[in-house]
């Protein structure tokens, strides 16, 4: 499915691809719980989870038993902090939008604030382990960048553990922000969370999610805009195998004259009972003249037994706008690229990976970090090995 709709191309009142946004919440955004409904899996936003795998996060039931290790390494123009729950940066980036955000942000102790000073240029990445070890963990993080400095921040999480967390990215005045989060989990983890990331005048976010590990990855990134110029891209990757469930679901709030949204994120399944989802919710508020967005999912099902669900969806209350479109497609593993590289002579196996590497190069080179990109890649070839195993 591809919508695109041009500038001018629209009329007064609102012209809707999808279903509306505010018709895909069961509760304003809150820092209660109590506000939040014990989800039943009928509700739109979550009919895709598989609640009974997600250990109690979702009704209340889930009380922090495990050990979360956090540690941050950074270079000079840094400031790490592990801060309280009074802390002012908490929330500043905006509220938890359905009750396992809402349940982290009212259960975790500490939260770690992640600090780049104004106009610093940092030569090396901020670097921010999350190791699981074992039972229920509620977490907490901010990164705040301040006006015109530009960073780059990987969060990685491994181990084991039962997580459901909340993360703040609060990007100053022309300040440039890449984020490279890593969901490299073991097998039997689940993970549930909220990124929100609030872009400043004309400053630029971009957000690479990479997940591969856990029995249950659920992901809800966020974007909102504080003041007009801002700019924000949003990658993604998943590889998807036997049993596991992947669930990325993002919106983005265009609520802000003149800024501009790019998002693209691709997946390969492959194994029974493989299940992805993605979800991509734009809004472009009757305020927010000349905004430019675009949204992208591809999906690659690599064996029977597989299955995604990929759902755009974009709502728009102004014809005032530069652009507006999305584009949304699954597709089993092409025999013809396959048959085409053995008939030059490369081995079955060898023009598989070739295949999938290409499927995922151009995501890859977003990420900017040869060791991470060559971790992604290695991770892939032990994906397929496994398939063929």
């Amino acid at each position: 499915m591809a919508e695109t709709i041009p500038a001018g191309s629209t009329t007064d009142g609102a012209i809707q691809v999808g279903q509306p946004a505010d018709a895909r919440v069961s509760a304003a955004p809150s820092y209660d719980v109590a506000d939040f409904p014990v989800p039943h899996g009928r509700e739109e936003e979550w009919r895709f989870t598989p609640l009974e795998r997600l250990r109690g996060l979702h009704d209340g039931t889930a009380e922090a038993t495990g050990g979360l290790r956090v540690e941050v390494t950074a270079p000079e123009g840094v400031t790490v902090e592990t801060v309280d729950r009074t802390d002012p940066r908490l929330g500043k980036a905006g509220k938890p939008v359905d009750r396992v955000a809402a349940q982290a942000y009212s259960s975790f102790e500490k939260a770690s604030v992640v600090s780049i000073a104004k106009d610093a240029v940092l030569t090396e990445p901020v670097r921010i382990s999350v190791h699981g070890e074992g039972g229920v963990a509620y977490g907490h993080q901010v990164v705040e960048v301040g006006a015109f400095a530009e960073a780059v921040v990987v969060i990685d999480h491994t181990g084991d553990a039962t997580l459901a967390a909340n993360v703040e990215y609060l990007i100053g005045d022309g300040a440039k922000l890449t984020v490279v989060s890593v969901q490299d989990w073991d097998r039997q983890a689940v993970h549930v969370a909220q990124h929100t990331a609030l872009v400043g005048r004309d400053a630029s976010f971009k957000s690479v999610i990479v997940t591969f590990g856990g029995d249950v990855v659920r992901l809800h990134p966020r974007v909102v805009y504080g003041a007009p110029g801002g700019e924000a891209e949003l990658y993604g990757l998943y590889f998807t195998d036997n049993g596991q469930h992947q669930e990325h679901r993002l919106f983005i709030d265009h609520d802000t004259p003149h800024c501009r949204s790019n998002v693209a994120y691709k997946g390969a399944l492959q194994g029974k009972d493989a299940h992805a989802v993605w979800i991509g919710d734009v809004l472009i508020r009757a305020v927010a003249v000349g905004t430019d967005t675009y949204e992208l999912n591809r999906n690659l099902v690599l064996t029977d037994g597989a299955r995604v669900d990929s759902v755009p969806n974009l709502e728009i209350e102004t014809g005032e706008i530069v652009g507006a479109g999305h584009a949304s497609a699954t597709g089993r593993f092409d025999d013809e690229q396959l048959f085409y590289l053995m008939a030059r002579g490369i081995p079955h196996d060898e023009a598989r990976r070739l295949v999938v590497r290409g499927f995922f190069a151009e995501l890859v080179q977003h990420i900017g970090l040869p060791d991470i990109e060559e971790r992604l890649l290695a991770k892939i070839e032990q994906e397929l090995e496994a398939s063929v195993a």
